[in-house]
């Protein structure tokens, strides 16, 4: 019987998580859940979360917030906002048989190389991502959400996340994150942390892995190249990161052996 355990991480996008088959236990951030086979768990964007699986076989596609974005602003209905659209999640965990299906599609692709295959991903995503706003997600106006290049964000925090979007594959600390919203390091640390539920570096991290993701489907690229493309010194920081959020090595990643975990990442900029 295979055991994984993930540490607590968060990542930029909202994560649909379909468990195929055996049994996970997650926590979402506050709250604790039991998977079975056929469920799925939605975890809002930033949300930490953490949970142990056991004999489990699981698909994961990350949503980004631009891809709602898009397909909120091309809804010619005018039943949504189209600027300041806040999504919140109405459930946790789902059943969804139009939602299962696409990602039982997805796991088959991504243990392939075929040709388009990341636009295939893209695009069995983006399907995920409307079936999501149909019948699973409200939108709602909120005077505190601004647009930007990255998704919709908090007006307060915007600028900050489109430099973290921007810089993540340098160096970065608090201070300089900070500054790029004209706040101070401790009045934005706090901020950030009350808005988001996270701290600005789980933030950055978050959004190296979600890059690194892209870069181990997508690309011929080697792994110690990847690693300092996302920002980080060495390839052992790397993998030792990558490990604690997927549980499983960059390698395995690449090669789809990610028993008990396997993900794919539908996600736009």
């Amino acid at each position: 019987m295979s055991v994984g355990e993930f540490q607590p991480h968060s990542h930029a996008a909202l994560s649909v998580t379909l468990l195929v088959a055996g049994r996970m236990d997650v926590r979402i951030g506050e709250q604790d859940y039991s998977l079975s086979a056929g469920q799925i768990a939605l975890t809002n964007v930033g949300e930490v979360h953490s949970g142990r699986a056991e004999a489990a076989e699981f698909v994961t596609a990350g949503i980004s917030p631009g891809m709602f974005d898009q397909i909120l602003s091309g809804d010619d209905s005018q039943q949504v906002p189209r600027t300041g659209a806040e999504l919140k999640i109405e459930a946790v965990v789902i059943s969804d048989r139009g939602i299962q299906e696409i990602l039982r599609e997805m796991r088959i692709e991504l243990g392939t190389d075929r040709l388009g295959r990341g636009q295939m991903l893209e695009s069995m995503g983006r399907q995920i991502a409307i079936q999501l706003v149909r019948s699973h997600i409200t939108v709602r106006k909120a005077a505190q959400i601004e647009l930007s290049r990255v998704g919709p964000v908090d007006r307060r925090l915007r600028r900050a996340i489109e430099f973290m979007h921007d810089n993540f594959a340098r160096e970065l600390g608090v201070e300089e994150i900070a500054s790029a919203a004209f706040l101070s390091e401790y009045h934005f640390a706090r901020l950030f942390k009350q808005i988001t539920g996270i701290t600005p570096h789980s933030y950055l991290a978050s959004i190296r892995l979600e890059r690194a993701r892209e870069l181990l489907l997508q690309t011929p690229m080697a792994i110690s190249e990847i690693a300092l493309t996302v920002g980080y010194q060495t390839q052992s920081h790397f993998t030792h990161a990558f490990k604690s959020a997927t549980g499983v090595t960059p390698l395995a990643y690449r090669r789809g052996r990610v028993d008990p975990r396997s993900e794919s990442q539908g996600t736009t900029s």
